[in-house]
């Protein structure tokens, strides 16, 4: 059966799109691990850079269609060898009316959905990432409720890191009132400036309060990585047939997380 990962933060902005589209890219193209993205953002930011990966112009199946179904089978997209999607839309954003409907005064069935949903697909993949908005919602509910593992980004700044307590301790809460079983992977520190004061000492404090569970790997600013937005995640060549130095530092990178996700995942098991 394959594990289901969510990865999170009450905070925007912080680089937990990048770390799901890259995690999963590189479980799929390095790892050969057969591999599916849920994105369940209305916004669709994952969808979009794994279309462009892809080099999809237009997606049809969607995560609306599935809820509304009660089928997430019909709704996977191909992407690359190893690599599937199911996409989000705009008309997600309707999730609350659609759980009301489908479970009306049962809180339980209705934060749990996903989980039914998901069931089936974890005997087709070893992996499955999760992409949800950074709010306290039927979204974060269905996610935490889903997934084996958190990862949680950690971007060197105070809001960042109080939106990681947040999640964290939100987390305990389910764990604590409903019948779920989440470990926290890992905690991804997301550097907004290397060397900077206030970035290390951010750094410092999450260490101090969580320990081993900060990963060691740091994700540092690349600008290929933010090209990756607007291009999809590509390994361009050299003219020698030689991996483009850059892509390759990018993925790189993402393969060092993996590996020390990969680490926490057997010591807890």
């Amino acid at each position: 059966m394959g594990k289901t990962y969510v990865v999170g933060n009450f905070k925007g902005g912080v680089g937990k799109t990048k770390t799901v589209t890259m995690l999963s890219y590189i479980s799929a193209v390095r790892k050969n691990r057969k591999t599916l993205v849920i994105d369940l953002d209305p916004q669709g930011n994952a969808t979009s850079v794994l279309a462009k990966t892809g080099n999809l112009t237009s997606i049809e199946k969607t995560i609306t269609n599935g809820f509304l179904e009660g089928n997430l089978e019909n709704q996977i997209t191909p992407i690359l060898p190893n690599l599937d999607l199911i996409a989000a839309n705009t008309q997600f954003k309707d999730l609350p009316k659609i759980l009301m409907k489908k479970f009306p005064d049962d809180n339980t069935k209705q934060i749990s959905y996903l989980r039914t949903l998901i069931e089936p697909l974890k005997a087709k993949y070893d992996a499955i990432y999760l992409d949800v908005p950074p709010t306290i919602s039927d979204f974060s509910d269905n996610a935490m409720v889903s997934a084996d593992y958190c990862i949680i980004i950690l971007q060197t700044q105070e809001l960042s890191l109080d939106g990681a307590k947040t999640y964290i301790n939100y987390m305990q809460y389910l764990i604590d009132n409903y019948d779920i079983n989440i470990d926290i992977l890992g905690i991804l520190p997301c550097m907004l400036r290397p060397g900077g004061r206030v970035d290390e000492k951010i750094l410092d404090d999450a260490r101090e309060m969580y320990g081993d569970n900060v990963l060691h790997t740091i994700v540092k600013h690349q600008e290929r990585l933010k090209a990756y937005d607007s291009e999809g995640i590509i390994l361009n060549t050299t003219y020698t047939g030689q991996p483009d130095q850059w892509d390759k530092r990018a993925h790189d990178l993402f393969d060092d997380v993996l590996t020390e996700l990969d680490a926490h995942e057997k010591e807890l098991n």
